[in-house]
């Protein structure tokens, strides 16, 4: 006799994650900001933008957004996280140099970011810094490069409404092919975390167990989520 045990078939999860876009992202009280940022993706803007806010305020999907744009318009563009700047060849004219977590540069990175402000006006490059504290508070930096910073366009980005976050989470929801009723978002906007990020991951979170377990989208199963995630 065959004794063979069968398993359940695992369920993959193939839903489509969310790139962050300046199309995607939920505007808010930024829109004169998304607009300067958007504009950076034309190889003719010079600006140099430094914006600031906490973590899970979007800086990052912004600076992301930026990026994006501006490979669909061919600008040439860098990307370099505060962390991991390294000492590069100042980028070409016409380069859009992007930098997060300014905060969390290196002495060296430093050094190679004052660098690349010296030659941004001769060279014709465009700079989109961000970091958690507005130039003055970046106690971190050299006096000269938080000087430097402080003279470009600075953005503080504003904090989502409670509505904005709720549509952001619907919005999410939507570009995964998840069914959410109202009931749901209230529910998480209640009980969970207050950033976005950590929001929207339980949403995907919620996802993934109603695709593993094959079962619905309901409030039992999203208490299961949180209670987990407060375990963890």
């Amino acid at each position: 006799m065959n004794n063979k045990v069968s398993h359940p078939q695992r369920l993959l999860d193939i839903r489509p994650q969310q790139i962050p876009s300046l199309d995607n992202y939920v505007v808010g009280g930024n829109a004169e900001l998304l607009t300067r940022l958007a504009a950076l993706a034309d190889a003719n803007v010079m600006d140099q933008i430094y914006l600031w806010g906490p973590p899970g305020c979007g800086r990052s999907h912004l600076l992301r957004g930026v990026l994006a744009a501006a490979r669909d318009r061919q600008r040439p563009v860098s990307f370099s996280e505060g962390a991991l700047l390294g000492d590069e060849p100042v980028p070409v004219s016409g380069t859009l140099a992007i930098i997060d977590d300014v905060d969390a540069l290196s002495d060296a990175a430093q050094i190679a970011l004052f660098r690349i402000f010296n030659a941004a006006r001769p060279s014709g490059l465009a700079l989109l810094l961000s970091g958690s504290a507005p130039p003055l508070r970046l106690a971190a930096l050299r006096e000269d490069l938080r000087t430097r910073i402080g003279s470009t366009l600075i953005y503080e980005v504003q904090p989502l409404s409670e509505a904005s976050i709720a549509a952001a989470l619907r919005q999410h929801g939507v570009s995964r092919g998840m069914r959410i009723d109202d009931a749901l978002i209230d529910y998480l906007l209640r009980h969970g975390r207050r950033d976005l990020p950590s929001l929207l991951a339980v949403l995907d979170a919620l996802d993934h167990a109603s695709l593993q377990q094959q079962r619905p989208l309901t409030l039992p199963l999203l208490r299961e989520i949180l209670q987990s995630e407060v375990r963890n």
